[in-house]
């Protein structure tokens, strides 16, 4: 099992050449610095469990405020400058199928998947 600081290495190490990959990095990197003052994070072999911090699923958890709220600051995050910009800077859907919250809930399910991989390394 590694500590959070093997775990943030490994992400840091993470190869991300998109936007979107990059995001999911650093979301993957805040959900693990939540649990750094945790012992339950050592304890537990249910990382994603711990990860979502009483949150039944990544939408509830995007939806609940866990993370970033503002459509503009998820797009930012998210998003490659032609993206952005297509988007208005987050003011118009990413998608036809989502909103931004739906969005960035994604990409959090995408960094506790990453997160649990790497743990189990």
């Amino acid at each position: 099992m590694k500590t959070i600081q093997q775990l943030r290495e490994a992400i840091d190490q993470h190869p991300a050449h998109s936007a979107w990959r990059r995001g999911v990095k650093l979301y993957a990197l805040e959900l693990i610095e939540e649990m750094e003052d945790t012992r339950e994070f050592y304890a537990s072999h249910a990382y994603a469990k711990t990860l979502l911090n009483g949150a039944d699923n990544w939408s509830q958890f995007s939806y609940g405020g866990c993370s970033l709220i503002y459509d503009q600051d998820i797009a930012r995050r998210l998003c490659s400058p032609s993206e952005y910009k297509r988007t208005r800077e987050g003011k118009n859907p990413p998608n036809a199928r989502e909103n931004w919250l739906d969005t960035q809930a994604r990409a959090l399910w995408q960094a506790s998947l990453l997160i649990c991989r790497l743990a189990k390394d």
